[in-house]
């Protein structure tokens, strides 16, 4: 235990990560918003630590304040608090941030390190009033640790069933009020019992550029990195609506700088350097790249199904699609349909391509 980059909070160190890299194949391109090695270390120093410090997301921070405030008021434990969206985008922040403002510990883990109802078990007994539990990618845990998670979080029970069949007994540990604060990227993913019983579910959406021009420029402040503006608002357009990508980027600029530009980042700096690391002014990266190139060129025009568009790239099925699709799909490059993945006009454009006639038969499913 020990000082976890948000001050006095306790963190229960985890046993698995968050699932990112196994869901990636170990991938660590660096526009992709799942976190690394490099990131957690860089990000405990980097992250707000009031909800007054925290940039953007302006409707969750009101109803948030709300709710956090109301909790204060009745010095009592806040409703449990479920956190949607891609990954990213301030979802562990904010379970810093929400012990902070409460003034409670704070203990951490997720989903594929809590494998046993036992491990849950551990977890909650070391809880003490008020405190807030956080799980990172909630919709991991298994179905026999979800429902000994029921009753902790309804009635603060914790039940142990001893024996099977008939002989089978149950005990009940009374627990201290508490606060669960769970993140997914997969909503869809969570069972219904378990998302009904948390007071407050949220969904984090992209941040706009502006917001992440602010969220860079309060990094460069922390880092000591002399950072003008235009290089900045560089910098924010190109991080796919992600802050965590935004800080990448910063680092990734500022090595550059301080080895070819004497440490001072520009435009020209800020755009040589994101070149440099394969980042376009798009915020494509080379993979990106490839698969607008393998259904523009390779495939001509037609449309492809996921698991060919993957093999051409060299990727894994989920990783183009979790990773990469949904922000190609965001900027208008690419399509699904009927029959597969399909470039658009503007893919094209972007890449200096000129369309091909399609060759789909009417009919083929992708």
């Amino acid at each position: 235990m020990g000082d976890d980059g948000w001050g006095r909070h306790e963190s229960l160190p985890e046993t698995a990560s968050s699932g990112g890299s196994a869901d990636r194949g170990g991938r660590d391109p660096i526009v992709d918003a799942w976190p690394d090695d490099d990131d957690d270390h860089a990000e405990r120093g980097l992250r707000p630590r009031r909800l007054d410090e925290f940039v953007g997301q302006p409707e969750l921070k009101e109803r948030l304040n709300i709710v956090l405030g109301a909790a204060r008021q009745r010095g009592q434990a806040a409703d449990h608090l479920l956190f949607a969206g891609p990954p990213g985008l301030g979802k562990t922040t904010l379970a810093g941030i929400i012990s902070n403002e409460l003034d409670v510990g704070l203990h951490v883990t997720s989903g594929p390190a809590v494998e046993r109802a036992g491990d849950l078990a551990a977890l909650l007994t070391k809880l003490t009033e008020g405190d807030v539990l956080f799980i990172d990618e909630i919709h991991r845990l298994p179905k026999a640790v979800e429902e000994v998670l029921y009753p902790a979080m309804e009635d603060y029970e914790l039940v142990i069933i001893i024996g099977k069949g008939p002989a089978a007994q149950s005990i009940k540990i009374e627990l201290p009020p508490f606060t669960l604060v769970g993140a997914t990227t997969r909503t869809g993913l969570i069972a219904g019992p378990l998302r009904d019983r948390f007071g407050l579910v949220e969904r984090l959406d992209y941040y706009d550029a502006t917001d992440l021009q602010a969220i860079v420029r309060r990094a460069a402040g922390i880092i000591e990195v002399d950072l003008a503006d235009d290089a900045a608002w560089e910098i924010a357009r190109r991080s796919r609506g992600t802050p965590r990508i935004a800080n990448r980027l910063l680092r990734r600029v500022r090595d550059f700088a301080e080895v070819r530009a004497d440490g001072v980042i520009d435009e020209r700096v800020a755009d040589e350097g994101l070149a440099r690391f394969g980042v376009d002014e798009l915020g494509l990266d080379k993979v990106d790249r490839a698969i607008l190139s393998a259904l523009c060129v390779s495939f001509g025009g037609n449309a492809v199904g996921l698991s060919t568009l993957a093999i051409s790239v060299g990727e894994q099925t989920e990783t183009v699609e979790d990773v990469y699709e949904p922000f190609l799909i965001q900027q208008g490059l690419l399509q699904r349909t009927p029959r597969g993945r399909v470039a658009t006009p503007a893919a094209y454009a972007h890449l200096g391509v000129v369309p091909k006639p399609s060759t789909d038969p009417p009919g083929l499913f992708g």
